[in-house]
């Protein structure tokens, strides 16, 4: 959804700020080819607060002028005019967000805990614009008998149940103490975030001599050299204290103590008792968000989150949480034991911690299935996988990605490359850009960006969009290569942007990825299974020194485990899931939760198996604590990969992969809608009924015989 930034200004400010436009190049409309690009050769640090402010100003000045039009409340002079306002500071917000996630350092930092309690006092005073809101209320009420589109209601209910939702209806005591809430999150988030990125920048290993790179692949090697010559250590290799850089040394490095060193660093991130600690943090933004929650008349900030989503409560998403983890936990039992097994047979003398889970199951796999997912690396060129992504979406979707020649446009930072968007028949559909490399400054994770999202109603606006990943850098002149989990993640990733790339709406707010959190995982986990795919893998997966395709028995093996570690990999998510969700549900605004202690005590209750820690401690836990986001929301990566599961059956069941009929029904059914129509209605439209939860126990290789569809 496009984001409605937000302050509190005097008179002299908002005049100042008004001004301001003229001479600041973020909020100018965007020049160049396609509709304008964003203005990465003009933008600094220097100028992202003054931009985002003006912006804010320009914007409430434009609420004004709606919420005081004479004329009676209409769709196209009230709801409409709101979607054309505060495209200045969207163009403003573009680059600060880039700043923010992928060039943070201690200017933009600055700005960050300067701007975001305004932000937050701005998006206050636009909700809490009684005048504004009165005319949204007539519209919404006329909504069904004044002649709109289904999209135009669908955008009125939705304009309308957010302002609800944000307080619009409150009385001016609870406003004013909202809004006091809202600006003391949004500084707590930003402490949250840097104190994370902190950790993540700042720890990290230097492997001193070659016996401490004992088991490691060439590739690995290479990727911690170059990485260790950047941060001025050439001579010596360097682990960061990132997940592509953690996951594989864990698995293959046969130094145990150095397992041990790398996992505890990377899963105390946040968690050390120094300056950069978040539980105090963490336990004031629970109390908050449970304040809040009350305030706007729900039990729970949980309750709050889940009312628009398709769970709709979070008694349904503990249902479907509780369903899966009993059997994970089952299966965790099993992996151990033949983990453990493997290890006595070795003369180990050990017993599987969680700094072993990787290396042993690596070790079982190739037991078991003759699979060494080392040998997979040499056929994971990143770029080649790139490549296999684009031809997905042409024979799918017939779009087609023709990259730009440096220059054309301007970057950010030189590892961003661009590329053209089209239909086949040579319909321009928007840009794609791709940064994939890990750097200092650079948040965790994998993530996509609508720069720019597609419209229509006042004209054709074609979308921007981007993916954000933090691969290992190999080698100058040496192709990247990739473990078979990032190549998963870059699939993931492409979902998300194929979603926002595929947009056919006319409004913006409900264009693109601006759709329900339980939901907009789906496409970017259902294009996870294109991935294995015999043809892609087969054609992109070569070998990067003799270009000789993926062997067949190879490939074969990887289809006989695919089920293999599922019990790792869904008790590690769903711990994650579920600690999130039972924080926001026993949170309340005079009880100061200490966030250790409940994951320690929540867990044994749990029964968590020791050998296994969260994907995401609660300390480091960004998709929840460095914002609203996923917050009580975390558990919608499974909810999502039910109707992945269930849509995926379906492929299988016709045609396969490349059935473009089917591919079609999921274009018009789902990717190209947006937030038109209700996700539910929307899945039924492309499956022709509810998705079936035995699916995802099938897809995973646990029992279970429910027969139950997720209404």
């Amino acid at each position: 959804m496009r984001r409605i930034l937000p302050i509190i200004m005097t008179t002299a400010l908002l005049s100042a700020a008004v001004a301001a436009p003229a001479t600041n190049p973020l909020l100018q409309p965007w020049k160049g080819p396609y509709g304008g690009v964003p203005p990465f050769d003009v933008a600094t640090p220097a100028l992202l607060a003054p931009a985002l402010e003006a912006g804010m100003a320009e914007h409430l000045a434009e609420l004004e002028a709606i919420a005081n039009n004479p004329a009676a409340p209409t769709f196209a002079n009230t709801i409409a005019a709101m979607e054309r306002s505060g495209r200045a500071l969207d163009r403003a917000s573009t680059v600060y967000y880039i700043y923010s996630s992928s060039l943070s350092d201690d200017a933009v930092q600055e700005v960050e805990r300067n701007i975001e309690p305004k932000m937050a006092a701005f998006r206050d005073r636009i909700t809490q614009n009684e005048k504004l809101f009165a005319r949204i209320a007539k519209v919404y009420e006329t909504r069904e008998s004044s002649g709109l589109t289904a999209e135009e209601q669908r955008l009125t209910w939705l304009v309308y149940t957010n302002f609800v939702r944000a307080g619009a209806k409150l009385d001016a005591a609870s406003k004013k103490r909202l809004g006091e809430i809202n600006q003391s999150l949004a500084g707590l988030f930003t402490r949250f975030s840097q104190n994370l990125l902190g950790d993540e920048s700042q720890q990290y290993l230097v492997l001193e001599k070659a016996d401490d790179l004992a088991g490691l692949p060439d590739s690995l090697r290479a990727g911690f050299a170059a990485d260790a010559k950047r941060r001025g250590k050439e001579g010596k290799w360097v682990v960061a204290n990132t997940r592509s850089s953690v996951e594989p040394f864990l698995t293959y490095s046969t130094r145990r103590d150095l397992r041990e060193k790398v996992w505890q660093t990377f899963v105390n991130r946040g968690d050390n008792g120094d300056a950069r600690d978040n539980n105090a943090i963490i336990s004031e933004i629970l109390q908050l968000r449970a304040e809040r929650a009350r305030l706007l008349g729900f039990p729970t900030h949980a309750h709050w989150r889940l009312e628009n989503s398709m769970a709709r409560t979070p008694e349904r998403a503990m249902e479907l949480m509780e369903a899966v983890w009993k059997p994970a936990v089952a299966r965790v039992k099993e992996e151990v034991a033949d983990m453990q097994a493997l290890a006595d047979s070795e003369g180990a003398k050990i017993r599987i911690e969680p700094w072993d889970y990787r290396f042993y199951a690596e070790k079982v796999r190739k037991a078991k299935y003759d699979l060494d997912t080392n040998e997979l690396k040499p056929y994971l060129q990143l770029e080649k996988l790139r490549e296999g992504m684009f031809s997905v979406a042409e024979d799918l979707f017939a779009m087609r990605f023709i990259e730009l020649a440096a220059g054309e446009v301007p970057v950010y930072h030189p590892d961003v490359r661009v590329w053209r968007v089209e239909r086949t028949d040579g319909r321009l559909i928007g840009l794609f850009y791709f940064d994939p490399f890990a750097r200092v400054g650079k948040q965790s994770g994998a993530w996509m960006n609508a720069y720019r999202t597609q419209e229509r109603f006042d004209g054709e606006v074609t979308t921007i969009v981007s993916n954000n990943s933090n691969f290992v850098k190999g080698e100058p002149g040496k192709p990247a290569l990739i473990s078979w989990d990032d190549a998963v993640t870059l699939f993931h990733e492409f979902g998300h942007a194929l979603h926002g790339l595929s947009s056919n709406v006319n409004y913006p707010s409900v264009a693109g990825t601006s759709v329900a959190r339980d939901y907009v995982e789906f496409p970017s986990q259902l294009l996870e299974h294109w991935l294995p795919v015999k043809e892609i893998l087969d054609r992109y997966a070569v070998h990067h020194e003799t270009g000789k395709p993926i062997p067949a028995e190879l490939v074969a093996k990887v289809e006989r485990a695919k089920t293999f570690n599922q019990g790792f990999a869904t008790v590690e998510y769903l711990s994650a899931a579920l600690i999130d969700m039972k924080l926001h549900l026993t949170s309340t605004p005079d009880r100061r939760i200490d966030p250790d202690a409940f994951e320690r005590e929540t867990l044994v209750s749990l029964g968590m198996p020791a050998e296994i820690v969260m994907r995401h401690r609660t300390p480091q836990f960004g998709h929840v604590f460095s914002g609203d986001g996923y917050s009580a929301g975390y558990y919608s990566y499974l909810w999502a990969d039910t109707l992945v599961a269930d849509a995926w059956e379906a492929f299988a069941a016709g045609k396969g992969p490349w059935d473009k009929e089917l591919a079609k029904k999921l274009f018009d059914n789902v990717l190209s809608i947006g937030n038109t129509v209700d996700p539910a209605d929307s899945y039924r439209s492309f499956r022709g009924r509810d998705p079936q939860i035995d699916a995802l126990m099938r897809k995973r290789g646990f029992s279970s015989a429910t027969g139950a569809s997720m209404k």
